[in-house]
């Protein structure tokens, strides 16, 4: 009779622990599901009026200036990317060590920083054309500069902060073909050149699609840029239909197009990725031979690979140095170091949260593949797909309508006020950075996870060691520096995010960004570049990470 109750521990311990993680798992899955829902549910409410008077008035600019902005930085990134890529991993020229690395620094830079920086230097009081007035005598209406709050200095900003994505995943894909390919195409007759175009750039496809797939989620996503130049995209619709119109149903259907837009797109991506394959029949894997280059050569592949870190990394740092020293701004009076509090605030717990959140929705799915946990995994990705600005939209509709019903039966039954519960509070944020984030956590986590072998798992359970045991004793050790790069990157991430943010935010609870943009949006170019440095600071944290990645795996 004394076993049963000792038995039954153990027979239901791991059951316990499965439902946990299932618990959680569909509740994450649920919460990344309902900003898109909610849009949805919001845009179809709205009446035909609001949608009619979208497409008759904004709806075809917003299109086109988005679809125009995607185009230009899809060439860009990948012209930038995939020929650095190239470079870097087939030509041998003085410093390219030093250059496959810096080579990724402009991806701690947010895109709205490099404009704050561009537009003190490249407008019509900067330095540039004040130079040249003063050099040439010209009057303002004496000769044409490029206009930098335009369409195309936005695409040029966002190329500068995007091609890494895709320089990273080319760069790679470049070093794990095999040479014999390219050596049977150079043993024919082609060039170097013809050889890359009809051997190596086509076995890399499906990773060179990827990046500029993701540069185009982030380009979609991109407000601070935008709005400051005066762009007129779906991004910046809808926060003017939603604080400058109050027109709640048109910025959900707005959100609704762009939320469209983007799931189009990750469904292409995923498409392309699963249907693309590649098989060598030789067992035979070779290194791809090094061109050495020199004269004209080595100096053209030093410029070319040189320019994006100059105008990425190295002058938007430098001016912003300058802008810095020359502002009012004091980095440690109260007012910014409140702003820095906030800013690691909501950071820190939105990281802790969305890795947790991680862990939980990777761990089930490993430990129950099956419909439930691969579906559940799927949906939580899809936020990577879904705008700042939508996801925004699409938790404060619900939870603002539950607010105000909450307060007003309480007004009602008991003569109290409540007030915005949960719009009011800084949760409902957190839940925006999990949805937006959570897929760069889950790919973090699932890189380390392949590094634990299955026989780990089966010996645990030999030992007694329930599913949340194998967790905490087994996986949890060997995923820390997975788990680390996953909580830096997510942080960081936060640390830049501007749309969510500036709709979202509590009363009076502003973070760097948002001052940041603020100072900028009121023309304080130069107070705008001290909280700008701090953000650039604190993203260097996980590219430098990501720079120590690339020079091992050369």
């Amino acid at each position: 009779m004394t076993l049963n109750p000792a038995q039954t521990p153990t027979k239901t311990a791991p059951r316990d622990g499965i439902r946990v993680l299932s618990f959680v798992s569909v509740s994450v899955a649920v919460v990344c599901a309902l900003p898109m829902l909610a849009v949805l549910i919001a845009a179809l409410s709205g009446g035909t009026e609001t949608v009619q008077h979208l497409i008759d008035t904004v709806l075809g600019r917003y299109a086109a200036t988005t679809l125009l902005l995607v185009l230009l930085v899809s060439i860009g990134t990948f012209a930038i990317g995939v020929g650095a890529a190239w470079l870097v991993t087939m030509a041998r020229f003085p410093g390219v060590k030093i250059l496959e690395i810096a080579l990724v620094l402009p991806l701690a830079f947010p895109a709205y920083v490099l404009a704050y920086a561009y537009t003190h230097v490249l407008d019509h009081p900067g330095i540039v054309q004040a130079t040249l007035r003063d050099v040439t005598g010209w009057g303002p209406r004496d000769y044409w500069f490029p206009e930098i709050r335009s369409l195309g200095g936005a695409a040029a900003m966002l190329v500068l902060v995007l091609y890494p994505y895709v320089y990273l995943l080319a760069r790679a894909a470049f070093l794990q073909q095999s040479g014999t390919t390219f050596l049977a195409a150079r043993a024919l007759g082609s060039s170097a050149w013809a050889a890359f175009f009809k051997v190596s750039l086509p076995l890399a496809r499906p990773a060179i699609a990827g990046g500029v797939l993701l540069a185009v989620m982030e380009t979609i996503a991109d407000f601070g840029t935008v709005a400051y130049f005066g762009v007129q995209t779906f991004a910046t619709g809808i926060y003017t239909s939603w604080f400058s119109m109050f027109d709640r149903a048109g910025a959900a259907q707005l959100a609704l197009c762009l939320l469209s837009f983007a799931l189009l797109l990750a469904l292409l991506e995923r498409i392309q990725r699963g249907r693309a394959k590649y098989h060598d029949p030789s067992r035979r894997s070779q290194a791809m031979p090094p061109i050495q280059l020199k004269g004209w050569g080595a100096l053209a592949a030093i410029v070319v690979c040189g320019i994006p870190v100059v105008f990425g990394a190295v002058l938007p740092i430098g001016v912003l140095l300058v802008m810095g020293l020359g502002s009012e701004q004091n980095l440690f009076s109260p007012r910014y170091l409140g702003f820095i509090q906030n800013s690691v605030t909501l950071a820190g717990i939105a990281a802790v949260v969305t890795v947790c959140a991680a862990i939980s929705v990777g761990f089930f799915q490993r430990l129950r593949p099956g419909r439930l946990s691969n579906g559940s995994a799927y949906v939580a990705r899809l936020g990577y797909a879904v705008p700042g600005g939508v996801i925004a939209v699409g938790l404060l509709v619900p939870f603002a309508a539950f607010d105000n019903a909450f307060d007003a039966w309480m007004r009602a039954t008991f003569d109290i006020s409540t007030g915005l519960l949960i719009t009011g509070s800084i949760w409902l944020l957190i839940a925006a950075y999990l949805v937006r984030f959570l897929a760069a956590a889950l790919g973090a986590y699932e890189g380390g996870q392949a590094m634990v072998h299955a026989n780990m798992d089966a010996a645990a359970r030999s030992l007694g060691q329930t599913p949340l045991g194998t967790l905490r004793r087994v996986h949890l050790p060997i995923l820390a520096p997975s788990l680390l790069t996953a909580l830096l990157i997510v942080f960081v991430d936060v640390m830049k995010e501007l749309p969510a943010t500036l709709i979202m935010r509590p009363f009076n609870y502003d973070t760097l960004a948002v001052q940041a943009y603020r100072l900028a949006s009121d023309e304080r170019l130069e107070g705008a570049a001290v909280p700008s440095l701090v953000i650039v600071a604190m993203g260097l944290l996980p590219v430098i990470l990501i720079c120590r990645q690339v020079g091992r795996k050369r």
